[in-house]
């Protein structure tokens, strides 16, 4: 049921994009009373959504807010708005108005008690239709054009104008294309005069130029209780030794520095502290304390409590040469120099930097140069961790996209009639 008043006039609304941008986008118009369609050239709405839910759906995150907005970095002014009107408890009480209930874990991560999207999705996608919201799967847009009308392509391959009032561009970033956020709109962005800056891989692993006998006995081995350094910055979790490199959250929540340093030096240094649950002092203090004959590997595995992966990767990084004193040791140990040569490609990243930039719109997130045509979620200039960040600005940003048409069509007269 819409949330429309009577004599209201209903406009209609083309939602590019069936993330969770551009459907809670279609939502907030929706629930206004306006005609919404949504068009997705993928067969079924929210793949990307979906494979993100796979080892459980991380929604968001229960830190403090002022926390949270920092860990959007140089887009926290730009996303802080959008986040602040829908803010974590929002979307929680969103998610439960849908039937999922949700947990805090551990780590303080938020996530519904089924531990995947497609409950959710499910759900989600049937109260949009409750809501008259048009869905139009395998359609793809080829061109928006001036006056706000659409020239979308059918499965068939047959091409067709929508007139739209306003439009709402959810396209998604670059990041694991075959889901469908391909980035082939940057082109025609930019062919309007839209500056769009160079998508890159965020949320990515690392190459770093392991030994062939590292690789073959430890690729898919993980190094847990480790930090991560870089250009001054740190990050404590979990990472996975790769054949090309280094997977994880510490690498992750790294990435725009190691990406600056790369683009910079050519290489990132890192420094690999492999015991970052206890102090420099404390480590050479149980290096000290072994009995004289004890391999170099015997003390590292029984007073350092390294796995083997940990003392391969510690090997490797100093070509085998260990320093014999303790306090040497356990120095290297806690900062094991690793030298980062790229990022992962689009095709493996969790995510994407880059996007429209933020001097394109407005503050209803409204393109200035293309009035009535607004933009939100992955396609925007920003990056965040994993850890909900990313899916929290997706369903904040749509929802302020939504929230912005709502505005911009109070004052003004309908394309055309709805269909």
């Amino acid at each position: 049921m819409s949330n429309s008043s009577p004599g209201a006039t209903r406009r209609r609304v083309v939602v590019v994009g069936a993330g969770p941008a551009g459907l809670m986008a279609a939502e907030t118009v929706a629930k206004a009373g306006h005609q919404v369609i949504v068009i997705e050239q993928m067969p079924s709405a929210g793949r990307k959504f979906l494979m993100a839910g796979r080892g459980g759906l991380n929604l968001t995150h229960s830190e403090p807010l002022e926390t949270f907005l920092t860990r959007y970095r140089p887009a926290e002014p730009k996303l802080e708005g959008a986040i602040r009107a829908f803010p974590p408890e929002a979307l929680i009480t969103w998610a439960q108005a849908l039937g999922q209930e949700t947990f805090v874990g551990t780590s303080g991560r938020v996530f519904p008690r089924a531990m995947k999207a497609s409950p959710l999705l499910r759900a989600w996608l049937a109260r949009l239709a409750d809501l008259g919201v048009d869905m139009r799967l395998r359609h793809r847009l080829r061109e928006v054009r001036p006056g706000g009308t659409l020239l979308v392509v059918d499965p068939a391959g047959t091409p067709s104008e929508i007139a739209a009032d306003a439009v709402v561009l959810a396209l998604g970033g670059g990041s694991w294309p075959r889901l469908g956020s391909d980035g082939h709109w940057l082109e025609s962005l930019r062919a309007r005069g839209i500056d769009v800056r160079p998508l890159g891989a965020s949320n990515s692993g690392v190459a770093i130029s392991w030994s062939p006998g590292l690789v073959e006995r430890f690729a898919g081995e993980p190094l847990k209780r480790i930090a991560l350094s870089c250009s001054g910055e740190t990050r404590r979790g979990e990472a996975i030794i790769t054949s090309r490199g280094l997977e994880g959250g510490a690498i992750y929540a790294l990435t725009p520095v190691i990406r600056e340093a790369i683009q910079q030096d050519g290489a990132a240094q890192l420094d690999l502290d492999l015991r970052s649950d206890i102090s420099l002092e404390d480590l050479a203090a149980r290096l000290a304390s072994t009995r004289k004959g004890d391999s170099r590997a015997n003390v590292l595995r029984k007073a350092a409590k390294l796995s083997p992966a940990a003392i391969a990767v510690l090997r490797d990084a100093v070509n085998n040469e260990l320093p014999a004193e303790p306090a040497a040791l356990a120095a290297l140990v806690k900062a094991v120099p690793l030298s980062a040569t790229a990022l992962g490609d689009l095709a493996t990243a969790i995510s994407t930097a880059g996007g429209v930039a933020w001097s394109e719109m407005d503050d209803r997130f409204m393109l200035k140069k293309l009035p009535g045509i607004f933009c939100a979620g992955e396609m925007l200039d920003w990056e965040a961790p994993t850890g909900g960040y990313l899916l929290q600005a997706c369903f904040a940003t749509g929802r302020a996209a939504g929230l912005g048409i709502l505005a911009y069509l109070a004052d003004r007269r309908p394309a055309q009639p709805p269909a």
